[in-house]
């Protein structure tokens, strides 16, 4: 980001996520640059008017909050000038979203983070002059120092480019342990200190890694990770749930929206609107589920298991969310087709020199 004691970054970001504190204030203090907080919560209005007054050189945020700035009523009256880079990272970035950033906020120079707090956090990301297609649909290429791997999650194996398996890492900015929580450390970081993030992914010829999902089934709002198991464990709290399950499903803003699955106990009754206000104020406000579906039972498979893929695709039906699966199926294919045509030219290039090196070789021979 080639960051000096010149920039002035602006950070409406949460300081108790690693974005604030790592990207934000670390990346700041290390390059004596000037932070600038907006306010003590986000607020896209005071946002801007602190880029403007304050001059700042970049902005950061996840890509709701830059939605949220371009979106309002009054956005051409802010002087956003002095901008000319910043960070996007939580969630993908819509590609008109990521142009009117370049264009309309006039940084030219923005980048896209991945990783999580575990790797404190930046694994990969984009860099100054990658192209914009690379910067909707990848997350970069992975930092000096570190390492990427692809991995088959059942067998381990490292996989070849443009398959998708569990995306690991590893290097010096990897965790050391979960806080006296040996086993749950032991589950994510292997012997060889890999860190399995649980997410799937694919990485292109030219080393650019691709979110496709998740084979966890943590929730990813607007850049907030979310624990279905947190929201479950809580609702189960209420004297009329006997049994929630809860799901992501797609969601054009947020990029996912909670919803809870939830079979009463016999004999009682509750109402979406009275588990909603069971959750407000006792668990964080994006966490409340937006959908609910009451239900008799739930999707098991043969073993007994709920079978949450079955319940996300007859939620998206139900909900009239069809064509947002599609497009993300799409974008799927589109991406893998593009991938498959770089390892062809690769492919073809190899053999023009290995071609070339035995014409030669037979050239100095005779």
């Amino acid at each position: 980001m080639h960051y000096t004691e010149k920039d002035r970054v602006c950070i409406p970001v949460p300081f108790f996520h690693c974005f604030g504190m790592v990207i934000g204030c670390l990346a700041c203090t290390s390059h004596g640059c000037a932070m600038i907080v907006p306010s003590e919560s986000f607020n896209p209005t005071l946002t801007l008017q602190a880029v403007q007054d304050e001059k700042c050189t970049s902005l950061y945020g996840v890509p709701t909050m830059f939605i949220a700035e371009l979106q309002l009523p009054n956005f051409s009256s802010y002087d956003l000038k002095s901008l000319r880079t910043g960070v996007m990272a939580g969630s993908v970035c819509p590609v008109d979203t990521m142009k009117q950033v370049q264009t309309k906020m006039f940084m030219k120079e923005v980048t896209i983070c991945y990783g999580m707090t575990e790797t404190s956090p930046v694994s990969t990301m984009t860099k100054i002059g990658t192209s914009i297609e690379k910067q909707v649909t990848t997350v970069g290429t992975v930092q000096d120092h570190l390492e990427i791997k692809i991995v088959d999650p059942m067998t381990g194996d490292v996989i070849p480019r443009g398959e998708e398996g569990e995306v690991c890492t590893r290097g010096y900015s990897v965790m050391l342990k979960y806080w006296d929580a040996p086993e749950a450390t032991n589950a994510v970081v292997d012997a060889a200190r890999w860190m399995h993030t649980g997410d799937k992914g694919s990485m292109d010829n030219e080393g650019y890694l691709t979110i496709t999902g998740r084979i966890k089934d943590i929730i990813i709002r607007g850049g907030e990770n979310i624990s279905p198991k947190e929201i479950e464990e809580f609702l189960y709290t209420h004297e009329a749930v006997a049994e929630v399950q809860v799901i992501g499903v797609p969601d054009e803003k947020f990029g996912e929206e909670v919803m809870a699955w939830v079979k009463l106990v016999d004999g009682c009754t509750a109402t979406e609107e009275e588990l909603k206000n069971f959750c407000k104020g006792q668990i964080s406000h994006y966490k409340v589920p937006r959908y609910w579906k009451f239900v008799k039972e739930f999707p098991t498979t043969l073993s007994g298991k709920i079978r949450k893929i079955e319940m996300r695709e007859v939620s998206a039906k139900e909900l009239g969310l069809e064509h947002l699966v599609a497009a993300k199926e799409e974008e799927k294919k589109e991406s893998k087709g593009r991938n498959e045509e770089e390892g062809e030219g690769t492919v073809k290039r190899a053999r023009e020199e290995t071609s070339e090196d035995e014409a030669a070789r037979k050239k100095i021979k005779s």
